[in-house]
């Protein structure tokens, strides 16, 4: 059995846009696109759903399936960004106004999901894409569950949840391939999984500091889970390769450090993030003429 709703959210909302960032690249085993739907895999606080989005115009028409579809749908609207303000957002900066002329504020959505979002971005940390990626699949399809419903059929898997994590031998791990660093942190997450999503209601900053306080998490990882589970605007990836100097280069044609990006983001709290991603928006990545990050080549495959 499936539940239904249709949600008319009142502003522009483009669903391809809004959920890009939860999909862990193409092979990603708990999100898939097929036609005009987009199914995810989600384990909620009241168990796991399979969750099937369609827009329609001024309407996105969502269905679930699973113990968690009830507590899937009534968050549809926080997922579409219904929890954001932007439109609290102004400013006096010459070059953001300009953008701000030519495009809409950006808006964020929320999963309120914190350990759906801590687990890819600890994968991700100081890897590539690729590696991250691989990783993350690969360990999804290892140790996470079927998903319910349809998803089933469209090869869709719930990631695993933290007494799984618990038990995954270091060698697994390394044949996904993930590293000591990375597997530890998500390991040191697992056991304290019930505390960490405790944090999904808290302000930004304090998602920080409790988060930081788990060995191998940091700065940046924390931000990409306020970015994803909270929808939080004013979350930066301090610490990103490419991000400060990409911000750098759209803004005065050189890349910028982090200390630059800091000092130059510090009047906008709190939308530093809603800032940034309006900057990718009008100004995309900078042409990537230097040196780029090279897969490692000495973990097990």
């Amino acid at each position: 059995m499936s539940a239904q709703r249709t949600v008319r959210p009142g502003y522009a909302v483009g669903l391809a846009s809004m959920l890009r960032p939860l999909r862990r690249g193409l092979g990603d085993p708990t999100y898939k696109i097929i036609g005009e739907d987009h199914w995810r895999a989600v384990r909620t606080p009241h168990g796991p759903a399979t969750l099937r989005l369609r827009q329609r115009d001024a309407e996105v028409e969502s269905e679930a399936w699973g113990e968690g579809a009830e507590w899937a749908l009534e968050q549809v609207p926080a997922l579409l960004g219904a929890d954001d303000r932007p439109e609290e957002f102004h400013t006096d900066d010459p070059l953001v106004a300009t953008l701000l002329e030519r495009f809409e504020v950006p808006r964020f959505g929320r999963t309120g999901l914190v350990m759906e979002a801590l687990v890819p971005s600890i994968i991700e940390q100081k890897v590539t894409n690729n590696e991250a990626f691989r990783g993350f699949g690969n360990l999804v399809r290892r140790f996470g569950e079927v998903a319910p419903g349809p998803g089933a059929d469209h090869g869709l898997r719930l990631q695993p949840t933290p007494e799984t994590l618990r038990t995954i031998p270091s060698w697994d791990w390394l044949r996904m391939p993930v590293d000591p660093a990375r597997s530890k942190a998500v390991l040191q997450a697992a056991r304290v999984a019930s505390a960490v999503e405790r944090t999904a209601g808290l302000p930004g900053e304090e998602v920080e500091r409790r988060l930081t306080t788990i060995p191998g998490i940091g700065e940046w990882t924390v931000a990409e889970v306020r970015q994803r589970a909270l929808g939080d605007p004013d979350a930066v990836s301090f610490g990103d390769y490419h991000l400060a100097k990409d911000v750098g280069w759209a803004l005065t044609n050189k890349p910028w450090d982090d200390d630059r990006l800091r000092d130059y983001l510090e009047s906008f709290r709190p939308h530093r993030g809603r800032v940034v991603a309006l900057i990718y928006r009008g100004a995309g990545k900078r042409p990537r003429r230097g040196p780029k990050m090279s897969p490692r080549t000495h973990l097990p495959s």
